[in-house]
């Protein structure tokens, strides 16, 4: 084990969309990163990034020790957490099967409960971290296209308020990124046009609103949920 000078960083879903542009923006700013997905692809991204790469499920208990795990044995370390995840079943409301529902909410929210648990103890000792929950909209803004992310994710944001105010006085910070319709998939014109800015939103705009909110830039926002949506949401 090493203590390095250098900020050190754990990010889940890290090898597409936002977790992988959450990676690129981080490395450009000095992280060293330990980068989990289930993707073998990970190994690709981690190359490119001199980053340590560990494949594992976010619903898995055991892959996430591995996770935590590997950034201290090799940092020493852990200064921030962005978390971001897959995506959870749909269907009509009153259809989901308990088993997606259950799917969603072990994806969507014990994954991480968990993260948080088990990188808790190392952030205290520090007397410093920062994590970011990279969430949805639909959080604040509950969707039927999206029943089982809206419902669950919105249970984030009230453990995100417990926990900045159980940990602030100790330094740690959480906050959770609520991204509107952005461009790691297709969006349909006609939803396009409910956006204000008449465009969805980018993955690398959501890593930069993710590394300002671990930075100590934002050392006194926490226990925030950040609309990035265009102007989308309605809500005040």
């Amino acid at each position: 084990m090493k203590t390095m000078t250098k900020p050190v960083a754990i990010i889940t879903a890290a090898s597409q969309g936002m977790g992988a542009a959450c990676a690129r923006e981080l490395s450009k700013r000095g992280y060293s990163l330990v980068l989990m997905s289930r993707s073998d692809s990970i190994k690709k991204m981690s190359d490119e990034l001199d980053a340590i790469a560990v494949t594992g499920d976010l619903n898995q208990l055991s892959d996430l020790e591995k996770l935590v795990d590997t950034a201290i044995d090799k940092f020493g370390r852990i200064d921030s957490l962005v978390i971001s995840s897959g995506h959870p079943p749909k269907g009509e409301l009153g259809k989901i099967s308990d088993d997606d529902w259950l799917s969603a909410f072990n994806l969507l929210f014990l994954s991480v409960v968990r993260l948080c648990r088990l990188t808790l103890p190392h952030m205290l000792k520090q007397k410093s971290g920062s994590i970011a929950i990279i969430s949805s909209f639909g959080a604040k803004e509950p969707s039927l296209s999206f029943p089982t992310s809206s419902v669950i994710r919105s249970s984030l944001l009230a453990y995100c308020k417990l926990f900045s105010q159980q940990y602030g006085g100790s330094h740690l910070r959480m906050n959770c990124i609520l991204p509107g319709f952005i461009d790691s998939y297709p969006v349909d014109p006609k939803t396009i046009e409910q956006i204000p800015m008449k465009r969805p939103g980018t993955v690398t705009e959501i890593a930069k609103t993710a590394a300002f909110l671990i930075s100590d830039d934002a050392q006194f926002i926490n226990g925030q949920s950040i609309f990035v949506d265009g102007g989308m949401s309605r809500s005040i």
